[in-house]
């Protein structure tokens, strides 16, 4: 009894049967729960981590699925940038619409399963982000900026600033130098020229909002796409692109949210494909060529083999 008492107060427990004597020390015990335990809490947490990533992966995986499944593809285009994209007669209508309809033709077997959603130049990437389109097709300039926000896929379209003034009059950058230049909010333009000192920056959301604007004398010039600036003179014969390139050229290219490889890699065989039948030419011709002067040629404006 003297001999229990002692272990019993070491938390010991002894078993004497035919001389041998089998210890089951509790503090143990309770260390070989505790970490049982534990490691049954970090297997738990692998595994949840596991799922999380392959329901992740399921779901980039499965956008194309989606997409279909939907019936329609949501593409992001401009409603006021003609000849690129705009709405008229009921109707989107323009280079990238053209594009964008046979995406819809080529994934889903008919150019009308497309539902076209308008949006603004400074909210084309948030309106991937907030899925509320698959595809930006809305003339996207691929800048450093925005491809941190978005995946860009390979471009269909060259661009450079450009700037348009009364008469051409304004024919350097050095002459902007104290005037008020309009321009997007969240284009090329801006973000060129917000870097820019001296100039007097007037913005406006939209391409509609920005040419009046000009129009009605708010501003000395306006910086926009080269190739929009020579449609646009086109039909306003008072002004004339005196600036016709400004800094680098750019790429044009359609835009997905980022992290979604299968639609990605989709839109690039795909445009490896048109490029190679000629259909950026064909678009060009059916979108572009018309609304261009002398001074403007294909080869300027599409990537063509």
């Amino acid at each position: 009894m003297h001999i229990r008492q002692e272990y019993a107060t070491l938390a010991t427990l002894f078993y004497f049967r035919k001389g041998a004597v089998m210890a089951f020390n509790f503090k143990g015990i309770f260390r070989s729960s505790a970490a049982l335990v534990l490691g049954g809490a970090i297997m738990l947490g692998l595994l949840a981590c596991g799922d999380s990533k392959q329901e992740e992966t399921k779901k980039q995986e499965s956008a194309i699925e989606t997409i279909k499944n939907n019936g329609k593809i949501r593409i992001g285009v401009f409603s006021d940038k003609p000849p690129f994209g705009y709405y008229e007669n009921n109707e989107y209508k323009g280079f990238d619409v053209y594009i964008a309809k046979r995406f819809a033709k080529d994934l889903l077997g008919d150019e009308n399963k497309i539902e076209f959603v308008p949006v603004e130049a400074a909210a084309r990437a948030s309106a991937l982000k907030a899925n509320k389109v698959d595809i930006i097709m809305a003339n996207f300039t691929k800048t450093p900026e925005r491809e941190k926000q978005v995946d860009f896929a390979k471009p269909y379209m060259k661009v450079t600033l450009g700037v348009v003034s009364k008469d051409g009059a304004i024919t350097s950058e050095e002459q902007l130098q104290g005037k008020t230049l309009i321009v997007n909010k969240g284009t090329t333009a801006d973000i060129y020229f917000s870097k820019q000192s001296g100039i007097n920056l007037l913005k406006f959301e939209q391409n509609t909002e920005t040419f009046q604007a000009f129009q009605q004398g708010k501003g000395d010039a306006l910086s926009h796409d080269s190739t929009m600036l020579y449609a646009w003179v086109k039909h306003n014969p008072d002004y004339k692109v005196g600036i016709q390139s400004i800094g680098e050229q750019d790429v044009i290219a359609p835009a997905v949210k980022q992290g979604n490889k299968e639609l990605l890699d989709w839109l690039n065989a795909e445009i490896d494909t048109l490029q190679k039948e000629g259909f950026f030419k064909e678009a060009y011709d059916a979108t572009l060529a018309s609304e261009f002067g002398s001074e403007i040629t294909a080869d300027m404006v599409i990537f063509a083999e």
